[in-house]
């Protein structure tokens, strides 16, 4: 069965050693870097892009204590990596992760998302039963997310859970999906008994449709679980802003469109 056929079928796909030892490698010492800039530890030269980041950057809500090692504050995640990371700007648009993104939903891509999500040692709390596309401006919900593991994600330290095939289920309303580390990821008892674990080894990556119930569980473990995500949408779908958001947005372009390197979109009145 190839990838696209897969994917369609299940709502996900997993994708081994998307990445080689030595990029996972940079990527844990980018994630250091952006912790040491969260804690205001970066060097004179280095302070107008930890400004930027500092300012991207959610600490970790249920956390026992205020830092880790090092001094380091307990994070939950990092948005919108690509403004102050040369190293996650790179990886959102590396070849191989494309090359996927592409079979699965066409030659051009947009950006809509560049994120970390961090579960620290001891501290990462639980991530709800959720889909995507129930939180985000966009239709119709055909996006693409991938979770790329930048070390051995396990059912001990919170990796992915997801039902397989309920990208078919219609969109849903799932309510807050940070929670405590005891709490349960959902109240709904007949999606509760369907969520299957997803491990990966650290270099692998869970490509999966924006309708599908996903979520992760808490890493009470002594061993973190850091994971860069990205989510890519084709021009087909719509900018559709609710709330009083601007009319317009601009998404980088990362696959295809001529070369264009930005393309904005405006809702339609």
């Amino acid at each position: 069965m190839d990838f696209k056929t897969s994917f369609e079928k299940e709502g996900y796909l997993v994708v081994e050693n998307l990445l080689s030892p030595a990029e996972v490698a940079d990527c844990q010492a980018e994630i250091l870097c952006l912790h040491q800039f969260a804690a205001g530890q970066e060097a004179a030269a280095e302070k107008a892009v930890a400004d930027i980041a500092r300012r991207h950057v959610q600490h970790e809500p249920f956390a026992k204590d205020e830092t880790q090692g090092d001094r380091l504050p307990v994070l939950r995640k990092a948005e919108n990596t690509r403004e102050y990371s040369e190293v996650f700007r790179q990886l959102a648009q590396h070849p191989k992760l494309i090359g996927v993104v592409q079979d699965l939903i066409g030659e051009d891509l947009l950006l809509f998302r560049s994120t970390l999500m961090f579960k620290p040692a001891f501290h990462g709390s639980s991530h709800g039963l959720h889909q995507d596309s129930a939180y985000w401006p966009m239709e119709p919900p055909n996006l693409v997310t991938v979770s790329i593991a930048l070390n051995d994600a396990t059912p001990e330290n919170g990796c992915f859970k997801v039902i397989p095939k309920s990208h078919l289920w219609g969109m849903q309303e799932w309510g807050h999906i940070a929670r405590e580390q005891d709490a349960a990821l959902t109240e709904r008892g007949d999606v509760a008994e369907q969520q299957l674990d997803v491990p990966l080894a650290a270099g692998s990556a869970l490509f999966f449709h924006s309708l599908m119930v996903h979520g992760s569980g808490p890493n009470a473990s002594p061993h973190p679980r850091n994971t860069a995500l990205y989510a890519y949408f084709s021009p087909q779908v719509r900018y559709v802003p609710k709330g009083g958001k601007p009319a317009e947005r601009t998404f980088p372009v990362v696959a295809g469109l001529g070369g264009k390197t930005a393309l904005t979109l405006t809702a339609s009145a």
